[in-house]
């Protein structure tokens, strides 16, 4: 079954003096590209996190947020006393005013508060890989709904290029015959004298130029593989991606030796069909 690159995972925990919320959002994109963003008191942990998320997700423009909020008992911020009494004094030698007022001044210049780093505990740390596999689980069921919408389209457009090229098939007769009788028209409008068994041996090798069984053949092929590949238990993008290659070849070989207007307008079709797939084909995983 196919999944979909997009995706959105969240999981939020509860610890006794802040809530941690890990949050997880995917787009499409040829390989993994891995953003992060967290708290700085936890970015020693950051390498051991991406591994966890790529191991799991694989390809995708994945977004990764680890954002906490404290909830009760002391913050690590701190007034920086000695900065903040520094400031105030610079600005009462430049103008007057109330403490009050200098010190709201004061607070709002650079290192007016302080953050003591402190160590990642390391309950708090299982707590949050427990988080981020939540999210991951989450993330990938919401990949897979997608899949699912992606895979029912898939097979309805395969049945659609499958029934074109029925059409295609019941036509060939017609458009061989047809292209044979404008031949012979033009060399009986010639009104010159040709040899009889020579312009059968010219005519047999200028059919076979537009002869389309083998392309016929391996476009029939192309989409039933592609089916199967759809139902398959591992999701394969790629290998679907260079399946869709291979039919619009043949769709193309078909069109250029078609020589035959009813014939093109089916090949016109098909075309549409696919690039239709081709444009939903870069969301799977």
């Amino acid at each position: 079954m196919i999944q979909s690159m997009t995706g959105f995972g969240k999981h939020v925990i509860q610890l006794p003096s802040k809530k941690i919320t890990v949050e997880l959002k995917s787009l499409n994109s040829k390989s993994l590209d891995l953003n992060a963003r967290m708290p700085p008191a936890y970015r020693e942990k950051e390498l051991e996190l991406r591994k966890i998320i790529a191991s799991s997700l694989i390809r995708g423009k994945v977004d990764f947020g680890l954002y906490v909020e404290f909830t009760g008992g002391e913050t690590s911020a701190k007034v920086n006393e000695e900065a903040v009494r520094h400031y105030m004094k610079q600005f009462s030698s430049i103008a007057d005013g109330d403490d009050l007022r200098l010190l709201e001044m004061a607070m709002r210049m650079p290192d007016a508060m302080k953050t003591e780093r402190e160590d990642i505990d390391e309950e708090e740390y299982v707590s949050i890989q427990l988080a981020l596999k939540e999210a991951l689980s989450e993330i990938h069921n919401f990949r897979s709904a997608e899949g699912q919408v992606l895979e029912k389209d898939f097979f309805n457009r395969i049945e659609t290029l499958e029934s074109l090229l029925a059409a295609v098939i019941k036509m060939d007769p017609s458009r061989q015959a047809t292209i044979r009788e404008r031949l012979e028209k033009a060399v009986a409008d010639m009104k010159a004298e040709v040899d009889a068994n020579r312009f059968e041996q010219e005519l047999i090798y200028y059919l076979e130029k537009y002869d389309i069984t083998e392309e016929k053949v391996r476009l029939a092929n192309h989409l039933d593989y592609f089916s199967k590949t759809l139902k398959s238990d591992d999701s394969n993008g790629k290998k679907l991606a260079f399946i869709s290659q291979e039919i619009g070849r043949e769709i193309n070989t078909i069109g250029s030796k078609a020589n035959y207007a009813p014939m093109q307008q089916l090949v016109v079709q098909m075309k549409d069909e696919l690039e239709k797939i081709k444009e939903q084909m870069l969301n799977v995983l």
